[in-house]
């Protein structure tokens, strides 16, 4: 396990570095941020003189090289718009993400591996052609659309729920429902195959044969030998949950990081662009390792080493 550990976050040291640069390179060629951060009465010898502060006359591989310096450190530079640390700034921002995106998760979760294993074990029946058409509807729907239409239906007309903002659990209801559902569709549909595939296995076949109950068949023989695509799955969704909440959380005025990036990319406030991606960049590769280490846990056929 150590060696597994140790390889993997060797692995992951490049992909950052791939990934800084690509920020990097992003924010350099966004345009010059000293015009932003100057009125406009500014003479051209003070844009000349923070443009040498900040670095910004040096080519383009040295100022790379002073902002990789400054990562290790974990110094994003400063945001223009807060006058504060840029990593401070994203990280008060990100226990809101993580609590949307966590409840979205678990509600993702607790929808798809019940409607998923329903639809398999009713397969081509009515209740299967339900099931897996609202799995093909809740995928289709965009999150922005269905953010709007939750909003109409259970803030303006019924008022049930606040309309935006954090406070109450009520605030988060109608944002992570919004962004579970493409998600549950997506699990829906990937358990229905798995269990469908592991309910035509010789082993379940067997069980039933020796008059073992159907639902001991169902959830212990095949439901099991069909987690790992569902861990898959479910760890791999991080990447589409930051990309829900991007919109999720402008759509519902939830003061996360997604809302936080989308504004600070409007008003090209680079170092909280450059820290966000970091982070999120990072969150992304975290996720996916722990979802290696279950992979071993799951299914001792695969080898770590």
């Amino acid at each position: 396990m150590a060696k597994f550990l140790l390889r993997r976050l060797l692995q992951i040291i490049p992909v950052l570095l791939i990934i800084s640069f690509i920020v990097f390179s992003l924010v350099f060629v966004a345009g010059d941020p000293v015009a932003l951060m100057l009125p406009d009465d500014a003479s051209q010898e003070d844009v000349e003189n923070l443009r040498e502060s900040l670095g910004l006359n040096e080519p383009f591989i040295v100022q790379y090289g002073i902002y990789l310096r400054d990562l290790l450190t974990g110094d994003f530079g400063t945001s223009y718009r807060y006058g504060t640390d840029a990593l401070e700034v994203v990280l008060d921002r990100l226990p809101a993400t993580l609590e949307l995106a966590g409840l979205a998760l678990f509600l993702s979760v607790v929808v798809a591996i019940p409607l998923g294993i329903w639809s398999a074990t009713k397969r081509n029946t009515s209740m299967d052609l339900v099931a897996t058409g609202a799995a093909v509807v809740g995928k289709a729907m965009p999150n922005f659309w269905l953010g709007i239409m939750l909003i109409l239906v259970f803030s303006v007309m019924l008022g049930w729920f606040p309309v935006s903002g954090r406070g109450t659990f009520l605030h988060i209801v109608l944002p992570a429902l919004t962004l579970a559902t493409g998600i549950a569709a997506e699990m829906t549909r990937l358990i229905r195959s798995s269990m469908i595939e592991s309910l035509s296995q010789d082993y379940v076949r067997t069980a039933r044969s020796k008059g073992l109950k159907r639902n001991l068949v169902v959830y212990k023989h095949a439901f099991k030998n069909s987690l790992i695509p569902v861990i898959t799955i479910t760890f791999l969704q991080t990447s589409t949950l930051v990309g829900g909440t991007l919109i999720t959380e402008t759509v519902f005025a939830w003061p996360g990081l997604g809302q936080l990036l989308i504004q600070s990319v409007y008003a090209r406030d680079m170092a909280i662009v450059q820290a966000s991606v970091f982070i999120i960049a990072s969150l992304v590769i975290l996720m996916n390792l722990i979802a290696d280490i279950l992979y071993r846990y799951l299914d001792p056929r695969i080898k770590l080493n």
